[in-house]
């Protein structure tokens, strides 16, 4: 099977002006053109998963219509979508940020989805995917350390819950590098995919290893590799693998 991890940042592109004529102007702007560019470049992939973080999913920037929705009608997929705010958050009020969403899209039956929350951080959702034989969480971790450190410990308590084969997909966020998640993969026996410890952000000079697939000891990675594709911040993730039958 083919996982895509993307943090596609609302579908508003990168560089070529994006902070003109005042600085995160490029958050504001139309995304019809790029999201077209994001929707062929998925289809060029084929992904059996898709997990999206920074899916707009229905301000003015988008038309008022879910990009999720868009790239599952057009490439066949089915989704599970939600704001990343949490249901008392501020941002629930605020137009355009009411939007910003994390998504999930797949090929396969889901058996259940579960939105859960972290209780510190402004990004809060966990998207919780059951399909046939894993479980798939979404995630775009805090910027601040202490916040991190006290999602992945709730992260923990969720794959200690799941009788399944997991994978954790998203922005991790992790400015200090990748030795920020040594205990919590010691704790839950999860591995990276990305074993050479490839950066990907930012996507025109990837210098950063934020992004990350995590995954339980039953799955056994066949392929992994970055693209380089700049149509967002953030340089996307692909990831062969298969379950291992015991």
């Amino acid at each position: 099977m083919r996982l895509l991890l993307y943090n596609m940042r609302y579908g508003t592109g990168h560089q070529n002006g994006y902070h003109l004529p005042v600085p995160f102007a490029g958050f504001f702007k139309k995304t019809t053109i790029n999201l077209q560019r994001i929707i062929n470049f998925i289809g060029s992939i084929n992904p059996d998963i898709i997990a999206l973080v920074e899916v707009d999913s229905g301000s003015y920037r988008a038309d008022n219509f879910c990009q999720a929705q868009a790239i599952a009608e057009k490439l066949g997929y089915n989704f599970v979508v939600e704001s990343k705010y949490s249901n008392d958050s501020f941002a629930l009020m605020v137009p355009v940020l009411k939007q910003q969403s994390n998504a999930l899209l797949t090929r396969q039956g889901i058996e259940e989805y579960r939105f859960h929350y972290f209780e510190q951080g402004v990004k809060r959702l966990i998207i919780q995917t059951d399909l046939r034989a894993i479980a798939v969480f979404i995630v775009h971790l805090s910027l601040k350390y202490r916040h991190r450190q006290n999602q992945l410990e709730r992260l923990h308590s969720l794959i200690e819950e799941t009788d399944k084969e997991v994978i954790i997909a998203g922005d991790f966020n992790t400015f200090w590098g990748s030795r920020e998640l040594s205990l919590f993969l010691a704790a839950t026996g999860l591995k990276n995919a990305n074993v050479a410890n490839s950066p990907s952000h930012p996507s025109h000079s990837p210098h950063r290893q934020i992004d990350f697939i995590l995954h339980s000891s039953g799955i056994r990675i066949d392929n992994f590799y970055i693209p380089d594709v700049r149509l967002s911040d953030h340089s996307p993730l692909v990831c062969d693998f298969s379950c291992i039958l015991t």
